[in-house]
């Protein structure tokens, strides 16, 4: 697979493409859902609950971590989990305008 240039492309580009990437893997969709449904931090039973292993686990959360869509807290040995909610709203918004785009599209073509 050839390099992405990602700096051919603008910030919300790059920025959208971050979020499909985050969300194109199933693990990430069931931690994001699990933190949903639990409405509160997780500290750790994430193997029990998605079924792999905690340094697959690990390196998922780490991953939806970097973007931003969730946060961590250290409570003594461990890393406690949950929705960023401030960026969870930023990220809807970016994904609605992308999706919404077609509108204002007259479909007249095709």
């Amino acid at each position: 697979m050839g390099l992405v240039k990602t700096e051919l492309f603008n910030t919300q580009d790059n920025k959208i493409a971050a979020i499909a990437k985050a969300l194109g893997h199933p693990a990430r969709v069931a931690i994001l859902q699990h933190l949903f449904k639990i409405d509160s931090c997780v500290c750790g039973d994430l193997v029990n609950e998605i079924g792999l292993a905690q340094p697959t686990i690990s390196q998922h959360l780490k991953e939806l971590k970097q973007l931003g869509l969730i946060k961590g807290n250290v409570e003594g040995t461990s890393v406690c989990y949950c929705i960023n909610m401030d960026n969870w709203a930023r990220m809807k918004a970016q994904l609605l305008d992308f999706l919404n785009q077609d509108i204002s599209i007259d479909n007249s073509c095709c």
